[in-house]
């Protein structure tokens, strides 16, 4: 595996390397005003939520890699505390993209985008009405990583007010539902990516049980050649170790048993491929049953 001594490359690359490697990230896109009213909308990918009590969301308006300079948005934050972070979704990218352009200051990014402004409950920044996530904030620290190119300005914002689009919302209105909402992140370069139910999955999240661990499972199981590391990660996340079910029937296995009764070795395999295909449709208790047949 090719190394980078990535504190020795110019800055540049860095941001490049680093931007690839740490993705997906969910997108700010943050309107703010300064103390003459003038209004910016800017989107920024050093993003994310990093509490909820207090609720607290942290986005960092880089200084600029090519010259130092500093992002409007900064600069507006330092003279009124305030901002909206709206969640960009796949219907808004490309005038979120186009929201990005360096337009002089000054310059409304609403007006240049083609987004409608409308004003907010608690704080002075305009919402983007066609957001389906705006969440008002209000500045609670300014931290400055360092003064050089390319050195990270953290917003640290508390969220006030959450504003949800009825569209997104589960049946019972009680909650988004993340199949219809098609949240947009960055990657490196000029890549996207979009959150869709084509491409959305479910892992059970550990809670207040605790795993037996992946340490736990029989070597034959953990040594597979067709388990892969997510596999064996499913199998570890029982509660328990699992028994023998003598009531547990599967015509696949019997008729593995039957096939493969003479040859142990090619048994095993077929065994663990079928456990293989029991895991990859959520089956975790199956395909312990197969497995322990061994």
């Amino acid at each position: 595996m090719p190394g980078i001594d990535i504190q020795n490359i110019k800055t540049g690359e860095r941001q490049q390397w680093l931007q690839h490697a740490i993705a997906p990230r969910p997108i700010a896109f943050a309107s703010t005003i300064d103390k003459d009213g003038n209004v910016n909308l800017s989107p920024f990918s050093f993003f994310n939520m990093f509490s909820a009590a207090p609720p607290i969301v942290i986005f960092s308006p880089a200084r600029r890699v090519r010259d130092n300079t500093t992002k409007h948005t900064l600069q507006n934050i330092l003279e009124v505390p305030e901002v909206v972070i709206h969640i960009c979704d796949y219907e808004m990218v490309q005038q979120v993209s186009l929201a990005s352009c360096e337009f002089p200051k000054g310059t409304n990014e609403f007006i240049k985008s083609g987004f409608t402004p409308e004003e907010a409950k608690l704080v002075k920044p305009p919402l983007v009405k066609e957001a389906k996530v705006k969440l008002e904030c209000k500045v609670r620290e300014v931290k400055s990583l360092g003064d050089t190119a390319g050195a990270g300005q953290l917003i640290i914002a508390e969220v006030l007010y959450m504003h949800v689009d009825e569209t997104i919302l589960n049946e019972t209105k009680n909650m988004i539902d993340q199949r219809k909402f098609n949240q947009v992140a960055r990657l490196g370069g000029d890549w996207y990516c979009v959150v869709n139910e084509h491409n959305l999955f479910q892992v059970e999240k550990p809670n207040t049980q605790i795993g037996i661990g992946v340490d736990a499972i029989p070597t034959s199981i953990k040594n597979s050649k067709i388990l892969t590391g997510n596999h064996l990660g499913m199998l570890g996340n029982v509660h328990q170790f699992p028994d023998i079910d003598p009531t547990f029937e599967d015509e696949k296995l019997k008729s593995i048993f039957q096939y493969y009764s003479t040859n142990p070795e090619e048994m095993e395999k077929e065994l663990h491929a079928y456990a293989k295909k029991l895991l990859d449709t959520g089956k975790v208790s199956d395909a312990w049953q197969v497995l322990l047949t061994l």
